[in-house]
């Protein structure tokens, strides 16, 4: 094994691995390595946008976060990653299907630092009480208006420090407007919520019709581009 520039990712080869805060589990048939007494899970591109993310060029934004919320956690292959990669952390991952929160649940009883909330992320209110402010704020869901619920939820639970990743599901927008302009209008939403976008990756060939957005620290007032 291989450390690289982000934080608690190992590499063989080409592939990446994070340290298995539960050794002897996996969450989706993963392959496990051992190496120096230490247990390291394989860290899928394909079915992680945070790893394609990374090998797309993008920056660990998850270093030093103490809290994390996590908008559209699934049956948590990524937030799983999370928990290896900040074993001290509290990540509060919210999910909205019933059928995906059973396997989540099971999968929260063994990862103590992940937190699960059945709940609809367009409504931050909800489950504001138990998250507090955090210090990154990932989404992923696919639904209309992703970064206006992004937005919102970084209105009330994000740090004025904090930092985002917004994994945008172009097609989960519109099927008739271009990438670009779904993009660009993404960026208009969160600039007019003094959350600027700071890099835009391109997810291909990883996961096709996905841009994660980079989202950077709250401007002032003065630095909001109109």
């Amino acid at each position: 094994m291989e450390t690289t520039g982000w934080d608690g990712v190992v590499r063989a080869g080409r592939e990446l691995f994070t340290r298995n805060l539960v050794p002897g589990t996996r969450v989706h048939a993963e392959e496990l390595r051992t190496e120096g007494g230490v247990e390291f899970r394989h860290w899928d591109p394909y079915r992680s946008k945070l790893a394609a993310f990374l090998l797309k060029g993008g920056s660990d934004a998850w270093r030093g976060a103490r809290s994390v919320l996590y908008l559209g956690g699934s049956h948590g292959t990524t937030a799983s990653h999370l928990s290896d990669l900040l074993p001290e952390a509290e990540i509060f991952v919210v999910e909205k299907s019933p059928v995906s929160f059973a396997p989540l649940l099971g999968l929260c009883r063994l990862r103590p630092n992940l937190l699960p909330i059945l709940a609809d992320a367009q409504l931050p209110e909800r489950y504001l009480a138990d998250v507090g402010q955090v210090d990154l704020l990932y989404q992923d869901i696919a639904q209309r208006g992703q970064a206006a619920i992004f937005a919102e939820n970084a209105s009330a639970c994000l740090a004025p420090e904090g930092v985002g990743l917004l994994m945008l599901k172009v097609r989960s927008v519109t099927q008739a407007r271009s990438g670009r302009s779904v993009v660009e209008e993404a960026r208009r939403v969160l600039a007019e919520a003094r959350r600027p976008v700071r890099a835009s990756i391109d997810l291909a060939p990883f996961s096709r019709d996905h841009v994660a957005l980079l989202v950077g620290p709250r401007s002032t007032a003065s630095t909001v581009r109109r």
